[in-house]
């Protein structure tokens, strides 16, 4: 099996009662390997990542393949729907990653998944300081009057 460009073409939901890198079919050009099963793991504080990958008109999976010393060269090390994790898989440099198409019934999983824990995100809303009036603050008597003990805490913060 060494000679070979090796790709994930799909992923199967549902594991089949076979041994990992047992050979589904052949047509004399291509042949296609059960590379074995892994759990997709989903986070709640990756939703976004998930919510945002079922909007594509394709949802996909990504599929991580680790070169091992072996015949065949690779294992199937995770397959995931966080288009960030597959991205940070790639970092390594020498796993096979690449998209599928995400099943049907993995994308209800997900979509099940999202709608019980995502929390939409706040949106950020830059405020407006208020500006400092200096006839207001040059009015005031210091801090400390009437109170020894807070004087003593203000000098001790702005003492140089």
């Amino acid at each position: 099996m060494g000679g070979f460009y090796w790709r994930p073409a799909g992923v199967l939901a549902g594991a089949p009662a076979t041994p990992p890198w047992s050979k589904l079919n052949d047509d004399g050009e291509r042949a296609s390997f059960y590379a074995g099963s892994a759990d997709i793991e989903l986070y709640r504080t990756e939703t976004a990542n998930y919510r945002d990958n079922l909007r594509l008109e394709t949802p996909l999976l990504w599929v991580i393949l680790r070169p091992v010393e072996a015949d065949p060269p690779y294992e199937l090390a995770a397959v995931t729907a966080d288009p960030a994790e597959g991205e940070a898989m790639t970092e390594a440099g020498t796993n096979l990653v690449d998209t599928v198409a995400m099943p049907k019934s993995v994308q209800d999983a997900v979509a099940a998944f999202v709608a019980e824990h995502h929390v939409e995100e706040e949106a950020f809303v830059k405020r407006k300081r208020d500006r400092a009036n200096p006839d207001a603050m040059a009015r005031r008597g210091p801090p400390w009057s009437g109170n020894e003990r807070s004087g003593k805490i203000l000098h001790a913060l702005v003492r140089p």
